[in-house]
């Protein structure tokens, strides 16, 4: 009998298991701040496992937090807001200075070089369901250079 009910909440796990986006997430940082500073960008490399995208982004350290988009337009470099980025299976996405990034709004905190600041990244599937990857950026120097940690 006890294997037969340890089958059975094994399949019954397995069955309200969300099929979530796996997503690997590499290298997180954040730029560090100086004391009165009330917004900062975090990068990162995200690859899904499956077509996904990333649709929301909170931390504690920060009042907001919002995927952006830099690119060149009209020989002009514009940023805005993007409502979701696009995770195509097996393709690295780079969140770095100058390209996608995320944006900290309303830091509740300096951020000093060595600090780890806790993200939870919202990722969607195709069939919409969602899950919560829980990741911690390490802060690194105000003047770390465009391309650390690449």
């Amino acid at each position: 009998m006890k294997t037969i009910v340890s089958v059975m909440l094994g399949a019954t796990l397995l069955a309200a298991a969300p099929a979530w986006s796996q997503v690997t997430v590499d290298q997180p940082w954040v730029r560090g701040t100086v004391a009165a500073q009330k917004v900062t960008g975090a990068f990162m490399t995200l690859t899904a496992a499956k077509n996904s995208r990333l649709v929301a982004v909170s931390s504690p350290v920060a009042g907001a937090v919002e995927v952006h988009e830099m690119k060149m337009v009209d020989d002009v470099m514009r940023m805005r807001q993007v409502p979701a980025l696009e995770l195509p299976a097996g393709q690295p996405v780079a969140l770095t200075p100058g390209g996608y990034h995320l944006m900290l709004f309303q830091l509740k905190q300096q951020l000093k070089d060595g600090d780890k600041v806790p993200l939870v990244l919202e990722v969607e599937d195709a069939a919409k369901v969602r899950s919560s990857i829980k990741v911690e950026a390490l802060v690194k120097p105000l003047n770390a250079a465009a391309h650390a940690g690449h």
